[in-house]
């Protein structure tokens, strides 16, 4: 009985993973359209995002549990955390993101999060003392090769981006290694939709702290306000709190791997089924694990 109740919730980790990272992935396309074609800013579009999907999740929260949602600060060790959650984790990875996704567009700024993995495998490395699994490491390095050719198509020339959206891009490789890292004893101990929820919020307003933005920006249309909605509520609301719920249920290394599949998903042309083909491979390989 123990070991059908590993596996289920093993597979419900998974799930979760994989689901995040498909409304993760389509909120970079969302983005670009709205910071490209509409005319947003980038500190806007963040602190407007992470400020409302913060309040729904903690409304939602509070109607379920309560006055509970509060709780949660009267430790000292959760407050520290959170805060560093919300701000290195929630906040730096959102910016980084779109800011890269502003300088590049949606595809490169993905493509430079992939990094993300094998920084958690690296970073879970070191901190244990203990050298990665051999599945771990070719899981990650299967997972870049089938970046590499899905986005070059085998070709290093044929990748161009611009120096900001590159070095942002980086950045956010790190600062999603953060957020995935960060909040795990707190989801444990507590719940995703309550620590996702504070985490937005506090990255939010430490958002609006530092770029003081406007109250109103870019060029609201049906169109933009469809993709603003996606975006606070699929590609913030759901794809934060399904993906840091799955780090309840399996490893933060094997979700930062699932989470570059499942944003690998769809393609087209030979190179392109055979790169997603490589890093789909990867969900089969650890869920065998």
């Amino acid at each position: 009985m123990e070991n059908n109740s590993v596996r289920r919730n093993r597979r419900r980790g998974v799930l979760c993973a994989v689901a995040g990272g498909v409304f993760w992935g389509g909120s970079g396309v969302a983005g670009q359209y709205l910071l490209q074609q509409a005319g947003f800013t980038t500190e806007w579009l963040v602190t407007a995002r992470l400020v409302l999907a913060g309040i729904i999740l903690l409304a939602l929260d509070a109607g379920e549990h309560g006055g509970d949602v509060l709780r949660v600060w009267q430790d000292r060790r959760n407050a520290w955390e959170l805060l560093f959650f919300g701000v290195c984790g929630m906040m730096g990875v959102s910016y980084s993101y779109f800011a890269s996704i502003r300088y590049g567009n949606a595809a490169a700024a993905t493509v430079l999060q992939y990094l993300m993995p094998a920084m958690i495998v690296l970073y879970v490395a070191v901190r244990g003392r203990k050298w990665p699994s051999g599945l771990e490491v070719f899981c990650v390095l299967l997972a870049l090769f089938g970046t590499f050719l899905l986005v070059t198509h085998g070709d290093w020339h044929a990748l161009v981006i611009p120096l900001p959206a590159l070095l942002w891009g980086l950045v956010s490789a790190v600062t999603g290694a953060i957020y995935t890292l960060a909040p795990k004893r707190l989801i444990r101990a507590w719940r995703a939709p309550l620590i996702v929820g504070w985490g937005m919020l506090i990255g939010g307003i430490a958002m609006a702290a530092v770029s003081r933005p406007a109250l109103l920006c870019g060029e609201w249309t049906g169109t933009s306000l469809l993709a603003f909605l996606y975006l606070i509520f699929f590609g913030s609301v759901a794809a934060f709190t399904l993906y840091l719920g799955s780090t309840k249920y399996i490893a933060p290394s094997e979700a930062g791997v699932l989470l570059s599949v499942a944003l690998l998903g769809a393609s087209f042309g030979l190179l392109d089924v055979l790169g997603s083909a490589s890093i789909l491979a990867t969900v089969v390989l650890l869920a065998r694990q």
